[in-house]
């Protein structure tokens, strides 16, 4: 039997790790998380670790293993993911992988465009830009270095300009002719699940989840790591709004409202990166997980 991966995807809130852990233990292996931000230890609560209960009902791998003062790329974690699941193949004939986040599941299922190694201090002058000139003035040098890539990137995303500009500038080339390259294949088989449900239901379980956040102490969280609030890792929903309120730009109550907002509109985000994927089951968050293994099950066995 040909080795595969299981990837559960879909938005924030919706219930992915409950269904990884009944796979998990329906298949007899373990699970690799692929959300970013659950990597670091200082970020338990506003990124939704799996409880105690949660993690020990089914071998959990790249939990809180890193700080936020460690530098953790997404191709830092291709290898050491690629790396873990060579292991993990060696006794299992399955996997789980679970997260939310498109970029990072991608690493693992497809692979990452090959970039050239760009000088850090790069990044270092962009970021003192966008502190100094605001992320328009970066909207404009990427316009003029890569309009390609202009046209189709999130603008009001920092780090995605940063990013292309770093290359831009470091290689002397578009950042856009970088990507789409054929990748090395993997060898396993991917199936994909999705979870879902309707977009009233989603936003309520998140305006639920960021309510339960706060009464498990997200804001005390939130202030243990304020001191570090420029670093990439916390420029994440939840923290980055708080430190507004801890920096005395908006009260306790807008925060938690933006907090909700920008929380809602990654899961729309996140919905629209995984419906690019041909092939996945999309299945309701309420759906019996019996029939949902059996769906796989008979996937797999074609």
């Amino acid at each position: 039997m040909k080795k595969t991966l299981i990837s559960i995807v879909g938005p924030t809130a919706i219930g992915k790790t409950k269904l990884a852990i009944t796979l998990a233990q329906h298949f007899n292996t373990e699970i690799l998380s692929a959300d970013s931000r659950q990597f670091f230890k200082e970020m338990r609560i506003g990124t939704a670790v799996p409880s105690e209960e949660e993690l020990e009902s089914a071998p959990h791998h790249f939990i809180q293993h890193k700080s936020i003062r460690e530098p953790y790329s997404v191709g830092d974690f291709e290898r050491d993911a690629i790396d873990f699941l060579e292991s993990l193949f060696q006794k299992k004939d399955i996997g789980v992988l679970v997260g939310g986040s498109g970029l990072y599941v991608d690493a693992v299922t497809k692979g990452l465009d090959n970039f050239p190694k760009i000088d850090p201090s790069i990044r270092t002058k962009l970021n003192a830009e966008l502190q100094e000139h605001g992320i328009t003035h970066l909207q404009e040098q990427l316009k003029e270095l890569d309009a390609s890539y202009y046209a189709q990137v999130d603008l009001g995303n920092p780090h995605r300009l940063i990013r292309a500009l770093e290359v831009c500038i470091g290689s002397g080339k578009p950042y856009s002719s970088f990507i789409n390259q054929e990748k090395p294949k993997r060898p396993f088989d991917v199936y994909t699940v999705g979870v879902t449900a309707d977009r009233e239901i989603i936003y309520d379980r998140i305006n639920r989840r960021v309510d339960l956040m706060l009464e498990e102490g997200l804001l005390e969280e939130a202030n243990s790591v304020y001191q570090f609030k420029e670093l990439n890792a916390l420029q994440t929903v939840g923290y980055k709004e708080l430190f507004k309120h801890f920096d005395g730009e908006w009260e306790l109550d807008f925060a938690i409202s933006e907090i909700k907002k920008n929380t809602r509109r990654f899961a729309k985000r996140q919905l629209t990166w995984f419906r690019k994927n041909e092939g996945t089951l999309w299945v309701d968050f309420e759906e019996n997980t019996v029939e949902i293994i059996e769906k796989i099950e008979n996937n797999l066995n074609e």
